[in-house]
């Protein structure tokens, strides 16, 4: 069945398109909406997000042993990101992780739950876990500030753009000048039969807030940064899902191969678009220096104070002062870029260190 948020029944509001498909885009005003989720007194309906939970007493060893980071002994609470890939490195699922001390809650895109949970439960073998899709039962709620009324509830903190342990920076911003930094995220697990009363009297946002605020802090999303090739390096991911230090995973191979040599074939980078336009280019829209094809756009979004903004995935050998154009068709966006990815990434001022957020409780 075809999820729809109850909450699509307020007032307003209008059913968002692709990865946010069953919950509201916005509520007839989406600046004001944003402006409002960017100052922390408006929450977004993220009931479509996916929900998968393994518990059991071998839990958070056997994730340990499958994915990117080190979660053996990730302490109740605390937020962290992992990723599965293939053989080749390659990102096949990006999940938030936060642990209650008996169940492990790993919340995912839409299209991920089902196929996570049935991978996860391939590879479970003799030990003691047990998955369960649990999309259907709990519901999300974000916010870019801790919510009183839903200080009860179990919040996974997002980690961007510090540097988790054992992660690296690929960017050349500084952690103490990341754009990301502007926009704390959190998470909020709610039973879906309670969703309308836990957002009760809060105002809300749509989707598409949440979208433009997390372009503007460049951080990549299942699904729109990425492609069937996609490697972590090329989206910073290094940062907050991959640990360099930990014991053997499937992937690890390209993991510490590329990173040694410093040269992810492609980086994501942060476009400001013309805004003489009227419109904003599409998603998937070709990106050209000069008459040679060079990227994707990947996000686009109207951010309520810098305008037409996006992401895009270009090749590593782009020149970081190049004007790029985004041809929409026949339609051409001029688009100033901002290194996010540094063109020779691993030979620049990638830094390692030790840091786990924590719930605001």
């Amino acid at each position: 069945m075809t999820y729809k948020s109850p909450l699509l029944s307020r007032p307003g509001a209008v059913e968002d398109t692709g990865l946010d498909a069953g919950v509201a885009a916005h509520y007839g005003e989406p600046l004001r909406e944003q402006r409002a989720l960017a100052a922390g007194t408006a929450v977004v309906d993220l009931s479509n997000r996916g929900v998968v939970t393994v518990s059991g007493p071998d839990r958070l060893s056997w994730l340990n042993t499958l994915s990117s980071q080190q979660v053996t002994n990730l302490q109740p609470g605390i937020s962290s990101e992992l990723l599965l890939l293939s053989v080749q490195g390659r990102i096949e699922f990006d999940a938030r992780v936060v642990d209650d001390g008996g169940t492990t809650w790993l919340i995912v895109e839409a299209a991920e739950a089902a196929q996570l949970a049935e991978w996860l439960n391939k590879m479970k073998f003799m030990l003691r876990v047990e998955i369960d899709d649990a999309s259907e039962q709990w519901a999300v709620v974000g916010a870019t500030k801790p919510v009183e009324q839903l200080s009860s509830r179990l919040v996974w903190e997002d980690p961007w753009p510090h540097v988790s342990p054992g992660g690296y920076a690929y960017s050349i911003v500084p952690e103490e000048s990341h754009p990301g930094l502007e926009r704390p995220w959190f998470e909020y697990l709610v039973p879906a039969v309670e969703l309308e009363q836990a957002v009760e009297g809060l105002p809300l946002a749509g989707a598409m807030a949440a979208d433009a605020l997390r372009v503007a802090a460049w951080r990549p999303r299942l699904g729109a940064e990425t492609d069937e090739k996609t490697i972590p390096h090329e989206l910073d991911l290094l940062r907050t899902s991959v640990h360099l230090n930990k014991g053997c995973y499937k992937g690890q191979e390209t993991i510490a191969r590329v990173h040694n040599l410093g040269h992810p074939p492609r980086r994501l980078v942060f476009l400001q678009l013309d805004g003489s336009q009227h419109t904003l280019p599409a998603v998937g829209s070709v990106v050209f220096v000069g008459d040679r094809k060079v990227g994707t756009l990947t996000s686009v979004a109207q951010h309520f104070e810098m305008g037409p903004v996006a992401l895009a995935v270009i090749k590593r050998s782009v020149s970081a002062e190049e004007t790029l154009t985004v041809m929409d068709g026949e339609e051409p966006y001029i688009a100033a870029q901002e290194v996010i990815v540094a063109p020779d990434a691993g030979q620049v001022v990638g830094r390692q260190t030790g840091f786990l957020k924590g719930p605001h409780r």
